[in-house]
């Protein structure tokens, strides 16, 4: 059988692979080449503590290996903060995640859109558009061209329904949805079959055109959920989420770009490297064999 050609989706982690040798992105570029994969979402989850120089040898260390890039903005992001302060520092959090992210060569910001404070979910909808709307025309008046990507939550309280980033992808221009996988699944326990996965496409379609599946940027893991969402992580071999379905309905709507995987230690490496080769095996018409244990890491520069 021929070879179906290049990979229309790039895959990675989230974070330095947990077998990186040496600290530091730099290094966690090399070692996701040597590997195989070909994406690293870089992991500024606590903070962005990053000097413009790093971001420049990040970018150029990209460039050399072949690999793109995206970041995860820090948790403590919410863009319905209920004091002027706590608003100021989230803002702040993610201009900074855009700002040293587009001087280290990442595309695309990823980043948790915030919580409902049992507020009502239309209402903080309007606020976070604004707020979002705020923060892209201070990066566009910047020159900083990146995408951000609100992200889809595991937990009913907070913003983050798949309707909700694709309302907001449709609203406010240089946004475009993270779709985590996991947490679709664990938010209402559905969304966990090929029909299903089919018609999360069909809606990101429908939304955004063409366009949002050919650039489609996903998580992908195993998760542990109980009646108020996601809990914790797991690995592939102890989770339900049918991630081969996934998969195959991923290549059945031809759907291109990014999925970076969030898989807990030590399976990190190892599930990010099956949920390649499965990709693979299903493109090729082979059948996909079962996730066996492996080898997450996180990256401050």
């Amino acid at each position: 059988m021929a070879s179906p050609g290049p990979d229309p989706i790039r895959f990675g982690t989230v974070g330095s692979p947990q077998t990186t040798p040496t600290s530091g992105t730099v290094a966690a570029i090399e070692h996701t080449r040597l590997l195989g994969l070909n994406h690293l979402e870089i992991a500024w989850v606590r903070s962005v503590r990053v000097t413009d120089e790093s971001c420049r040898q990040i970018a150029i260390c990209a460039a050399q290996h072949g690999i793109t890039l995206s970041v995860h903005a820090p948790y403590y992001i919410n863009l319905n903060s209920q004091t002027a302060d706590l608003m100021q520092k989230s803002d702040e959090r993610l201009l900074a995640a855009a700002r040293k992210g587009w001087l280290a060569g990442a595309r695309d910001i990823v980043f948790h859109p915030g919580s409902y404070h049992n507020q009502p979910p239309e209402q903080v909808y309007e606020r976070v558009k604004q707020k979002l709307l705020e923060i892209r025309s201070i990066l566009d008046a910047e020159g900083v061209d990146v995408i951000l990507r609100p992200e889809t939550m595991g937990k009913p309280a907070m913003i983050g329904t798949l309707d909700e980033v694709l309302q907001l992808s449709r609203d406010v221009p240089g946004v475009l949805p993270c779709i985590d996988f996991a947490h679709l699944h664990a938010r209402e326990g559905l969304v966990n079959s090929y029909d299903e996965f089919v018609d999360v496409f069909r809606r990101v379609e429908a939304a955004l055109g063409r366009a949002g599946l050919e650039s489609l940027h996903a998580h992908l893991s195993g998760i542990d959920y109980g009646p108020r969402g996601e809990k914790f992580h797991l690995p592939l071999n102890e989770c339900d989420l049918r991630y081969r379905e996934l998969l195959q309905a991923m290549i059945d709507c031809d759907v291109r770009g990014v999925v970076a995987v969030e898989a807990p230690l030590p399976f990190h490496v190892a599930d990010a490297l099956v949920i390649q080769a499965t990709y693979r095996r299903l493109r090729e018409g082979l059948p996909a064999a079962e996730a066996e244990p492996g080898g997450s890491g996180e990256t401050d520069e």
